[in-house]
């Protein structure tokens, strides 16, 4: 199968990964959440060539992750604003980011440490169950597919309407 393709996919991984699969694009995400907002600090904080740093940047507004708007009170200076859809981008960066801080670091440590702006904790963001609240892990997750999942809610409801009342 030809890279191309993946984004028609039927999985939400794969059509994820044509939009930010690209090498350099979780890069340049980085520095936007780090609040870098011009061509010259992507380019600056990545070291991608800036042809590629060009087209990079005009995909990602196509895409809807970014937005070019003119920077304020300089004249002619564009900046690259996230959306909401970048921003949504957030959490798949963390968890790169704590792969990395657990695999891959040095003795050093990780480079990086994250303070929540509301409290001022040195955090670590975990993902949680949006229902229990309980901390997920790999094992703890069963993927349902969207038919199987229809199904089994469609026959739950007529399990319920059955069942003595």
């Amino acid at each position: 199968m030809r890279w191309a393709a993946v984004k028609d996919m039927r999985c939400s991984v794969a059509r994820t990964l044509s939009v930010v699969g690209e090498r350099w694009t979780m890069l340049i995400l980085r520095e936007a959440f780090l609040g870098r907002h011009r061509f010259d600090e992507f380019q600056q904080g990545t070291g991608i060539a800036r042809n590629i740093l060009s087209s990079r940047l005009r995909d990602l507004v196509e895409k809807g992750i970014f937005e070019r708007a003119r920077a304020d009170g300089e004249q002619g200076r564009v900046e690259y604003r996230l959306t909401e859809k970048g921003l949504d981008l957030y959490p798949v960066l963390i968890a790169l980011m704590r792969w990395g801080d657990t695999w891959l670091c040095d003795e050093t440590g990780p480079p990086l440490t994250l303070v929540h702006r509301n409290c001022g904790a040195t955090t670590a963001p975990t993902m949680v169950c949006s229902e229990c609240g309980e901390h997920l892990a790999a094992r703890e997750v069963v993927a349902v597919p969207q038919k199987t999942a229809h199904r089994a809610r469609r026959e739950a409801r007529i399990d319920r309407k059955r069942a003595p009342g």
